[in-house]
């Protein structure tokens, strides 16, 4: 099931996931597309607000 990602620990197993899901032979509009997809709006979230970066 997904769930936001909360902590570090939580994002590296989605990263595990997607590192998996990149291995596969994914048809679009499939459900692990689907996943794949939404596991990488999850990851990007959580490192846009734990790893800020300063503004130039």
């Amino acid at each position: 099931m997904l769930k936001p990602i909360k902590t570090n620990q939580e994002c590296e197993q989605a990263l595990e996931r997607v590192y998996n899901l990149m291995q596969k032979n994914i048809k679009p509009n499939s459900k692990e597309s689907d996943e794949l997809e939404i596991l990488s709006i999850l990851i990007k979230e959580y490192e846009s607000t734990v790893y800020k970066l300063p503004k130039a």
